[in-house]
């Protein structure tokens, strides 16, 4: 009942949205023609009840010379009817008027006259006859002209009686531009089947889309070449537990940069001040994760021994946070959006690098060209949804390089020796009703990859919102 629910309230939502831009772009276009319109509503539909009119005179005319030209061809077959009845009437006499005897014997001549004068009327019969028939078909011909004229009059007549009643400019607009010609060269339509087309692309055209990305796309993408920023790693990352709030110790000489919204208690003695941006280097992608304006905390006397703070995020209950210790010889491809502060030794500079990939077409289609690999020494604190898991790839019994899948949208980062490289998710149902991206992420190797308990945008139907998603995808571009 939930999923018939839902579904529903989406068919409701398409179609609400559907007529939402329908009915926005027919009014602008509407506002377009009544602005280009030079000439007043009134004085138009003046204009087009005087030419209505016009015509419907024409019509009536012509209607009435052809009731007349019928009138005067029934009086002709009537008058050439009585002449077929007056050669019919002679035609008889004369039949009565033969005899045997007056032929031979009587008055042959008398009987000679009056045959000849019966082949005359007999001729004049035929062509009595052949008019009539004649006259009948023009009558039946100036008919169907009166029924045609007849149709057209009424017609004119109805158009007559709406322009007349129409007082809504809205209406009048509004089928101007329903019936307006849009487009260029062989490709002019109607405004109504443009409309027609999109609202088939609106309810078709993401299914379409999508059942090509899955059973197209992706297949080719997942075959690619993965992306190995590191051939080997000389030490892996150390990777504390994930809690709501940490206890984080601060060494003499150490200073921590943290966002002001994780900073919930510290020892007194520490020096504190604001540092304006993470790295300098990257100032695009500090104002995109929201890494600016830090707050700086420095143990700075080395006799007070070891000063502790307390993180935790002030803004987010679900948000947990855990802590990533990088040796000198280890390194961790992170997201700077997962990023919340970083330690480091007194002198040490934040050692960050940016990995390019503008030469894979995986790269293109993902729209991920840019990964931040940072090293240590130094101490990473990352925050993910419900917490921040650990996934270690090791050598397992039948695998030959071991190898693990993860939701993309809940991938925080990776050790760079490890080959990653997007897969297509594994059920479709789940990515067509957006509960999961196209892709997944692989990760083959021996190392170690973090990812977020929940992702931090529910359900990935949610998190698509139009705008988010351009938000999304610019900072994807750049690896943040």
């Amino acid at each position: 009942m939930g999923y018939l629910i839902k579904l529903f309230r989406w068919i409701i939502e398409k179609f609400a949205a559907a007529a939402l831009i329908v009915t926005l772009a027919l009014a602008a276009g509407g506002l377009w023609l009544f602005l280009k319109d030079n000439i007043g509503f009134d004085q138009w539909r003046q204009d087009v009840v005087r030419t209505l009119s016009g015509k419907r005179g024409e019509i009536r005319e012509a209607l009435d010379d052809v009731v007349l030209r019928m009138d005067r061809l029934g009086g002709q077959i009537v008058g050439e009817q009585d002449r077929l009845k007056l050669a019919d009437g002679a035609t008889a006499k004369l039949k009565e008027l033969e005899s045997t005897w007056d032929r031979f014997v009587g008055n042959p001549e008398q009987q000679k006259a009056n045959a000849q004068q019966m082949e005359k009327l007999a001729g004049q019969r035929e062509v009595i006859t052949a008019k009539i028939a004649e006259l009948k078909l023009t009558q039946t011909r100036a008919g169907w002209e009166r029924d045609g004229l007849e149709i057209a009059l009424g017609k004119l007549d109805v158009q007559l009686v709406e322009v007349a009643a129409q007082r809504s400019k809205v209406l009048h607009y509004f089928e101007q531009i329903w019936e307006y010609p849009l487009g260029r060269g062989y490709v002019t339509l109607a405004v109504k089947w443009w409309v027609v087309v999109f609202l088939g692309l609106y309810f078709i055209g993401p299914s379409i889309g999508k059942v090509g990305m899955y059973a197209l796309v992706a297949p080719a993408i997942s075959r690619g070449r993965p992306v190995r920023l590191a051939a080997s790693m000389a030490a892996m990352p150390e990777v504390g537990a994930s809690r709501v709030a940490t206890d984080l110790p601060l060494g003499p000489g150490e200073r921590l940069w943290i966002k002001e919204k994780f900073l919930q208690a510290s020892d007194e003695g520490l020096q504190r001040k604001t540092r304006f941006l993470l790295d300098w280097r990257i100032p695009f992608t500090c104002l995109a994760t929201g890494l600016v304006e830090l707050i700086e905390m420095v143990n700075a006397k080395p006799d007070a021994g070891e000063r502790r703070l307390t993180l935790s995020n002030q803004s987010d209950p679900h948000s947990e946070l855990a802590v990533i210790t990088l040796p000198a010889e280890a390194s961790l491809v992170l997201r700077p959006s997962f990023l919340a502060g970083v330690v480091l030794a007194g002198g040490v500079r934040l050692n960050l690098r940016r990995r390019w990939q503008l030469f894979r077409w995986q790269s293109w289609v993902t729209l991920q060209f840019r990964f931040f690999e940072f090293s240590g020494p130094c101490r990473l604190i990352i925050a993910g949804s419900r917490g921040v898991r650990a996934e270690r790839l090791i050598d397992r019994a039948g695998d030959e390089v071991p190898a693990r899948r993860t939701n993309q949208d809940a991938t925080m980062g990776f050790t760079p020796n490890l080959a990653y490289r997007p897969v297509r998710a594994e059920t479709f149902w789940s990515y067509y009703r957006g509960m999961n991206p196209l892709f997944d992420d692989l990760f083959e190797g021996r190392g170690v990859f973090l990812c977020q308990q929940v992702a931090s945008g529910g359900d990935a139907k949610q998190a698509r919102r139009f705008w988010n998603a351009c938000w999304n995808t610019v900072t994807k571009v750049f690896g943040v």
